[in-house]
């Protein structure tokens, strides 16, 4: 094996991580999860592949607070170190993530690693569909099984927001909300995947359809990522981030971080929570 490595954008290219693959701690995670979209098409286990050596980051059971009433809300630091550990990462760990659909579910576990502390991580631009299209080395899926890592979350609360926090500032002129929803989620025109859940959005929240940042399974230009935001001449202190339930909110931090924005969080709850709350207001 090579030298240890420390990453330096939180987007890599296939070619980036075949050049690296052999770095002594390197470690790259499946995120795969299905769509919510797709909640009544069986789609799981469709995929039988994974990069060889890739470790399966189970983002809905073990990296989630189960204990939650909202669908992958953020675990406590001690559920993700332990979880983390088991998956034989350590604080000095190189994490490339990636996802079978290109770019969906991996900017969620870049984005809670750097909520943890660990910046050492980046996203696979293009997921499983441009390794596999390049003819770079797959495997059989398989669990696990190798020694224990010594990773320890630090939290970092600002990353994160919850209703509280964006029920304050909806009406000031610091911050901003950006919904990565499909437009017609957004306006209240379609209603929700989730039973029962209210359509609309936040009041005084813009939209950003996620899929707006995305081309062919990868992230678009840098500079045609800061055209996307600058389009909503983003002056404010703070920009935080919202979807369904806190998945496709991470591609849009991962787009503004590309762009060079700063202070930003991610609403975890999302329009789960925040729809499901009957005293919030709404818009449509």
């Amino acid at each position: 094996m090579t030298d240890k490595i420390v990453i330096e954008k939180p987007l890599v290219s296939i070619d980036w991580l075949w050049r690296h693959f052999d770095s002594s701690n390197l470690i790259i995670l499946d995120a795969s999860i299905q769509k919510v979209s797709d909640i009544k098409i069986d789609t799981v286990n469709k995929v039988k592949s994974q990069i060889k050596n890739a470790r399966f980051f189970d983002l809905k059971k073990k990296f989630s607070d189960l204990t939650s009433e909202y669908p992958t809300t953020m675990p406590s630091s001690k559920k993700f170190s332990d979880a983390a550990r088991q998956l034989g990462i350590n604080r000095d760990s190189a994490i490339v993530v990636y996802d079978e659909l290109g770019i969906y579910s991996s900017p969620r576990v870049w984005w809670m690693f750097k909520a943890m502390g660990h910046d050492n991580i980046a996203v696979l631009d293009g997921g499983l569909p441009e390794w596999e299209k390049a003819g770079l080395p797959i495997e059989s899926k398989r669990k696990y099984h190798g020694i224990e890592g010594n990773f320890t979350g630090d939290y970092h609360d600002d990353l994160m927001s919850d209703y509280k926090e964006v029920f304050k500032v909806i009406h000031n002129n610091h911050s901003i909300v950006i919904d990565a929803r499909a437009k017609n989620r957004f306006n209240g025109t379609e209603s929700e995947p989730r039973v029962g859940l209210r359509s609309g959005h936040i009041p005084n929240s813009i939209n950003l359809p996620y899929t707006e940042l995305i081309k062919n399974n990868k992230m678009i230009t840098e500079e045609k990522l800061s055209e996307s935001f600058s389009k909503f001449d983003i002056k404010q202190d703070r920009l935080i981030f919202t979807c369904g339930s806190g998945i496709t909110a991470c591609i849009l931090a991962l787009g503004s971080e590309l762009a060079g924005l700063q202070n930003i969080a991610v609403y975890d709850g999302s329009w789960t929570e925040w729809g499901s709350l009957t005293q919030l207001p709404i818009e449509k």
